[in-house]
């Protein structure tokens, strides 16, 4: 062989050898991450050409899958359905062909779609048996009755708002709720026709309401006095007073230190030298901005932070950090020890401020997902109950507790009153907008008691009515009616 010959041969041997190593480059280095970029449109095919797993409450299954339209161009067999689907958007998200997954449609995309590798074991018998691979179900801690009667409270009411119920003990969500909702089959699909319409008449842009957010869990709102819980909690745990009937040191008007500002009252109600029980009940500004100012900014906030504030929270659905400000003079923690400057809160926070309470200063983590399942209902992952924190001790959570149940019985919460079991909440009206030129939010907190000491559920409840007129919003009023129907839903559930 003639020297330029071999030069050609050495150089398609070359190219052979670099072939070879790109091949085996990209199918065992690169498979994973190409197998699983969102780009291949394999990856979707795959995804879509069998029915979807179901997400279930109360062993019924809210979601479904049904086959798509063969018109046109579309190559994707299943898309979602869901039922009573604005009721339920809050908990599942979404899960469309054409604009993804959020919230446990996408945490749990591995185990709804069949891919995760804990499903290997499942896949592989299927294959072998022939049978259509099928996705796995995600089993909520939701209690349908107590949702049902949180969103028909919020679409009674009209305007804006949320409910967030826990379960005190174990932490379990029982109720989310969020309206205005959407519902997730409205674009399911990949129509551009009626899909991608809906998609784009959802959005805030298109939709000041903004239908989609999840009010519940991603909306912070200022918290009122229903923050007063915070700081009746923060000065008992302090040692500022020890008991609900102790007189406290209010005066009457009070001047916020280091201003000239008075803090003032809703209304000609007692609270000078009030007993933080009173206090509670009438709702005195006075009192717990003092109590708020007396403590200081670190002590308010470590409490604060005992109740989760300042920290999102993963239910495995990620919440929105509720705030409680550092760095704040004496007027600002007043202020902030009230509920208003830069106390804001989610209804999931407030509803774990009522639950700690309820449990006897035991706060645990609350999650929504109970258990995860394979296609043939064997369980192959199951939540366990975690303690958060202690917010405070169980002394101080029964003393708070006989505070609360006071509100309820005979102050601001007697909307809240439910024949033969023992309620505790607490009302609160939030300001907001230039010089508080907007329409108060509305909020309740509240938890029920039974005969036998235990309390299964603790609920928080945010209106936000625009067109309400001012003067008839209050939390009593307008949250806590909602409240106490879902008490009683969880509570008859029970029965």
């Amino acid at each position: 062989m003639n020297k330029p010959l071999r030069r050609i041969a050495l150089f398609c041997g070359l190219l052979v050898l670099a072939l070879l190593v790109r091949d085996n480059w990209l199918q065992y280095v690169k498979a994973d991450s190409l197998k699983d970029d969102p780009k291949n449109r394999r990856v979707t095919i795959a995804r879509y050409s069998t029915p979807r797993g179901d997400i279930i409450v109360d062993g019924n299954p809210v979601t479904g899958s049904t086959t798509t339209s063969t018109s046109g161009l579309n190559d994707l067999k299943y898309k979602r359905t869901y039922k009573n689907g604005p009721m339920w958007a809050p908990v599942t998200g979404y899960a469309s062909q054409a604009f993804g997954a959020n919230q446990l449609e996408s945490i749990e995309d591995g185990i709804l779609s069949g891919t995760d590798d804990r499903l290997f074991f499942r896949n592989t018998l299927d294959m072998i048996t022939g049978k259509e691979k099928q996705g796995g179900n995600v089993v909520t801690t939701l209690n349908a009755a107590a949702q049902k009667a949180a969103y028909d409270g919020l679409k009674a009411q009209g305007g804006k708002g949320a409910v967030a119920a826990l379960d005190p003990s174990t932490g379990k969500i029982l109720a989310l709720a969020s309206y205005p909702s959407y519902d997730p089959s409205s674009f399911a699909g990949n129509s551009t026709s009626t899909d991608s319409k809906a998609w784009t008449e959802l959005q805030k842009k298109n939709n000041p309401n903004d239908p989609m957010l999840n009010r519940a869990l991603r909306e912070t709102y200022p918290p009122g006095s229903t923050f007063k819980v915070v700081t009746a909690a923060a000065a008992l745990e302090n040692g500022l007073y020890n008991s609900a009937d102790q007189n406290t040191d209010s005066p009457l008007p009070y001047i916020m230190k280091g201003t000239t500002t008075e803090l003032k009252n809703e209304g000609n109600i007692p609270c000078k030298n009030a007993t933080m029980r009173t206090a509670l009940r009438v709702s005195c500004n006075t009192v717990f901005g003092k109590i708020g100012s007396d403590l200081g900014n670190e002590k308010m906030l470590a409490e604060a932070k005992k109740f989760g504030f300042d920290a999102e929270q993963f239910t495995p659905v990620r919440s929105a950090a509720s705030v409680f400000s550092d760095n704040m003079n004496s007027s600002q923690t007043a202020l902030s020890s009230i509920g208003q400057y830069n106390t804001a809160a989610t209804p999931l926070q407030m509803a774990m401020v009522a639950s700690a309470v309820a449990n006897n200063g035991k706060l645990m983590k609350p999650y929504m997902v109970d258990k995860l399942q394979s296609s043939n209902l064997d369980t192959i992952a199951q939540t366990d109950p975690q303690e958060l924190s202690r917010p405070l001790s169980a002394k101080n959570a029964q003393i708070l507790q006989s505070m609360m149940e006071t509100v309820v019985k005979d102050g601001t919460g007697t909307n809240a009153q439910i024949n033969g079991v023992t309620v505790g909440g607490k009302t609160g009206t939030a300001q907001h907008g230039v010089e508080n030129s907007a329409n108060p939010y509305a909020w309740f907190i509240s938890y029920a008691k039974l005969g036998d000491g235990s309390t299964p559920v603790a609920v928080a409840v945010v209106i936000e009515d625009d067109q309400a007129n001012r003067d008839d919003i209050s939390g009593g009023g307008l949250a806590a009616p909602i409240a106490k129907s879902v008490m009683e839903a969880v509570i008859g559930s029970k029965k």
